[in-house]
């Protein structure tokens, strides 16, 4: 029987941002489809030339819809670029790029919410139009603005990210909103299903993509409540990452870029999952280690790691039934 069989019928659960995290999301989704949960982070949202734009929750629901750039990781395939050029022409903002098919989202996202309809009702609702099996749902319906702090003064995630390219110097990061965020009925519903049979935090960075989800404080309470395995795959592969900003800012903080950082990183793992390089690495985690290859350069790939963090969990599950057996 494979691991994908074996989870069939159990509800797994994964926290994920956007490039990094979507490529596992996608593998799993393909794997065990209407069996996953994918909780997204929105600290990266932000209202741009009068639109509501969800840069993680779209990457994540145009890679498992069939619809991403694959070479880029974000963005829709066959993209046009002549709003962009004309608003250019116009002397207007052009520093955030919204290409011309990614524009219907945006549209169609800032109209719903404005007439009353949730985040989370909107993005399920797209889930379901592109034929995409698993459940997308926004970490909340609330408002959580991820800031970061440098030595220039506070700074939006995406002027930060997107209008900067993460060149200043990380000092810390707040998350705005996140003391006042509630965490919806469905992500609580899903972290506290009786049945779950796994939490999967994606290789996505676990200080701009994860820690917002992790703040807002219904969701962390409810990790530190789950009796499943909860596993992360490490972002890190050889002290750096595949794409992303994440050795930088764990060097700016202080920290060292390596797994072990990322296992205490999350106090309420029961296994991390670190790339066949850093195998040495392994004896220094306080906590089970999977060995595997990280690296997601195609889709045979993705479906593979997804099998072996579904292994992985299953294996420390049966430790655990032992475990409480004697």
């Amino acid at each position: 029987m494979s691991t994908a069989s074996a989870f069939k019928g159990k509800p797994v659960v994964a926290l994920c941002g956007g490039v990094g995290g979507a490529k596992l999301a996608l593998g799993l989704n393909r794997l065990i489809g209407a069996d996953l949960t994918i909780i997204v982070n929105t600290g990266d949202d932000f209202e741009h030339l009068g639109l509501h734009v969800s840069p993680d929750i779209d990457t994540v629901v145009y890679t498992l819809g069939g619809l991403s750039d694959v070479e880029r990781g974000w963005g829709r395939a066959d993209e046009t670029w002549n709003f962009m050029a004309s608003l250019g022409d116009l002397g207007g903002e052009t520093w955030f790029r919204l290409g011309d098919r990614d524009l219907a989202m945006h549209v169609e996202r800032t109209q719903a919410l404005r007439g009353g309809t949730t985040l989370t009702e909107f993005t399920t609702a797209m889930a379901r139009r592109l034929g995409i099996a698993a459940t997308l749902l926004p970490m909340s319906d609330d408002r959580v603005e991820t800031m970061v702090m440098t030595a220039d003064g506070p700074l939006p995630f995406q002027r930060y990210f997107v209008g900067l390219q993460c060149a200043p110097v990380v000092q810390r990061l707040e998350f705005k909103g996140a003391e006042r965020a509630v965490a919806t009925q469905q992500v609580l519903s899903a972290l506290r299903h009786p049945d779950l049979a796994a939490v999967i935090i994606c290789p996505s960075n676990p200080y701009l993509s994860v820690d917002p989800i992790l703040a807002v404080a219904d969701i962390r309470k409810a990790l530190d409540a789950v009796k499943a395995p909860i596993v992360a795959v490490s972002p890190l592969i050889g002290g750096q990452a595949v794409k992303g900003p994440t050795a930088k800012i764990m060097a700016e903080l202080g920290l060292p870029a390596d797994s072990v950082t990322i296992a205490r990183h999350y106090p309420f793992l029961s296994g991390l999952i670190i790339d066949e390089t850093d195998r040495e690495e392994a004896d220094k985690i306080e906590m089970p280690v999977h060995v595997a290859s990280t690296w997601m350069r195609s889709f045979e790939d993705r479906d593979r790691l997804a099998a072996e963090c579904l292994k992985f969990a299953a294996q420390l599950s049966i430790v655990r039934k032992g475990e409480s057996a004697a």
